[in-house]
This record gives C-alpha cells, sequence and structure tokens, in this order.
C-alpha cells in the first residue's frame, strides 16, 4: 500500500499542511472554518491531515480534535449570520423574483425547517456539501442561535473526531481516507444534481399545463 509523504503533498492538502506546521492546532481550526465559508475545502483532506500531523507530533490528538470543532463552530455561525441578515424577506423578495421558484416553495421550507430543523442541523453536519449550507436556513428561521451552537457543536465533534482518528491511526497513509471520502461526496452531489433537475423538469411540466389549461 502506497503512502504519502508531508513533501510529497500539494494542492488543498500541502496548504493545509503548512498552515498547521506553521500555527499548530490553531491552523487546523482555521482551515476547518474557512472549509465551512467555502465547500470546495474539503473536510475529508483537512481533518485526517490534522490527524496525520499529530501523529508526527506537530500537535496533540486532543488540540487537532478541540481546534478544528472550534473551526466548525465559528464557520458555521458566520454562515448563520449571513442567513440573519439576509432574512425571510429579502429571501421572498429574491425567490418572487427566479424563474421557476415561487413564495410557496419558500413557505413549504420554512414548515419543513420548523419540524426538522435541530435534526437537519445536527445530522447536517456529517453530510459534505449540507455541512456548510445548513447553516444559512438556520440563520434565515432565527433558530435560537444558543440551539444552533450547541446543535453544531455536538455534530461537528462527532464528524471531527471521527476524521481526525482516522488521519491519526493511518498516519501516512491518511489519504486513503478523502478516496474513499471523495467517492461519497461524489454520490451526495450527484443526488442534490438529480433532485434538481427533477425539480425543474416537474415545475417546468407544471407550467405547461396551466398553460394549455388556460386557453
Amino acid at each position: 500500500m502506497s503512502s504519502t509523504t508531508v513533501e510529497e503533498v500539494s494542492g488543498v492538502a500541502g496548504w493545509a499542511i503548512g498552515l498547521m506546521e506553521t500555527l499548530g492546532a490553531p491552523g487546523a481550526g482555521i482551515a476547518i472554518a474557512l472549509e465551512n465559508l467555502f465547500p470546495p475545502l474539503p473536510s475529508e483532506v483537512i481533518l485526517p491531515l490534522a490527524g496525520f500531523t499529530a501523529s508526527k507530533g506537530n500537535m496533540t490528538l486532543f488540540d487537532a480534535v478541540l481546534w478544528t470543532t472550534l473551526g466548525s463552530v465559528i464557520g458555521a455561525l458566520a454562515l448563520y449570520g449571513i442567513g440573519a441578515l439576509l432574512g425571510r424577506e429579502r429571501v421572498i423578495a429574491i425567490a418572487s423574483r427566479l424563474p421557476l421558484i415561487s413564495v410557496s416553495d419558500i413557505e413549504k421550507t420554512e414548515a419543513w425547517f420548523a419540524r426538522h430543523g435541530k435534526k437537519t442541523v445536527f445530522f447536517g453536519r456529517m453530510i459534505p456539501i449540507f455541512r456548510s449550507l445548513i447553516s444559512i436556513p438556520a440563520g434565515v428561521e432565527r433558530m435560537p442561535i444558543s440551539i444552533f451552537t450547541i446543535l453544531t457543536l455536538a455534530g461537528s465533534l462527532i464528524w471531527n473526531t471521527a476524521f481526525v482518528m482516522a488521519g491519526y491511526t493511518l498516519g501516512e497513509n491518511w489519504e486513503l481516507v478523502e478516496r474513499y471520502m471523495g467517492i461519497v461526496s461524489k454520490a451526495v452531489l450527484g443526488v442534490v444534481l438529480l433532485a434538481i433537475v427533477i425539480f425543474i423538469w416537474v415545475r417546468v411540466a407544471d407550467r405547461r399545463k396551466g398553460k394549455h389549461h388556460a386557453r
């Protein structure tokens, strides 16, 4: 089985390792906070790297988990703030201008979030892509920030601990985590894209039927 040394790492992984080697555990926290704000930066790479770096003695395992979880919470709160500043009225105003989107779609989403918001915030921390995005509707709906923070902390702690531990255990073979989680991330993205396509297809079909009956 092949292994990866620090000298061979490049791209996002190389940037993350450089940040951790320069700043230690806080560097891992900064990387994860940025990952929340910019989902293309994958936590599936950064977290195992934090564990790998800890296994080399550059930080303790406890610090790796602590700082990455702190980074997750800070990044999520920043997105929550964006959602809160955006607000319901602006979201509805934007939705009313978008093709194929109606105010009723927003109302249905609000009703769904009112019923399942807590579970969504908690479990969403463990789902690629949704991990970042879920913070915005939580802010829009003004979920109590204390509850949002606790749920985010709990979900992030589970996710981060699992991946940091995986990187710590695998050591220089940390890239195995990225390889297999990359497949999961692509599958989730595929499901999201399929859902969007189905939504557009159904909405266009409904519009055509409405025009046909109006004649």
